[in-house]
């Protein structure tokens, strides 16, 4: 029995995302080829794979994050943007809260979803390790840096 693809026709037009050459098609970012010129904020640094600057995507930013070991954010959010996060490698914390007297941790295969407009910090809880996230964020890497709170300011992050 064949299956019934009638329910897979296009509904909408996608000719918006055709390539220089007049094609419709996937656009590949080779690894060591990412945009290195994106919004970062302090101790985590961003590249991007899939965004506005380097292909055609004009609702989506998905990147990498690293943390060196010990390392952290400035304090930030992510304006409108939705942001999603993978932990590919390491141990992550989130501080939040008025004033940042809450926190996630989380390891290596866990996921994260970042409200719009929360202040947050990243961190990378290892003083020996990288940290490396995999993020996703709708309409694009909306960074918008903070006032700083010292180290001292965070509970349990000088002691980890």
């Amino acid at each position: 029995m064949e299956p019934d693809l009638s329910k897979y026709q296009l509904d909408g037009d996608n000719s918006m995302y055709r390539l220089p050459s007049g094609l419709v098609a996937p656009v590949v970012t080779r690894g060591g080829a990412e945009n290195p010129d994106t919004a970062n904020s302090g101790g985590a640094i961003r590249i991007s794979g899939v965004s506005i600057q380097h292909t055609p995507a004009t609702k989506l930013w998905f990147g990498k994050v690293t943390n060196e070991p010990g390392y952290r954010s400035v304090t930030h959010h992510h304006g409108e943007a939705e942001t999603g996060g993978y932990v590919l490698s390491g141990r992550a914390r989130i501080y939040f809260g008025e004033r940042f007297e809450d926190y996630v941790d989380m390891q290596e295969g866990d996921w994260v979803f970042v409200p719009p407009f929360m202040p947050h910090i990243e961190c990378n809880l290892d003083r020996n390790n990288p940290l490396t996230w995999m993020t996703t964020r709708t309409p694009e890497n909306i960074v918008v840096n903070l006032d700083d709170v010292p180290d001292e300011d965070l509970r349990d992050w000088l002691t980890r």
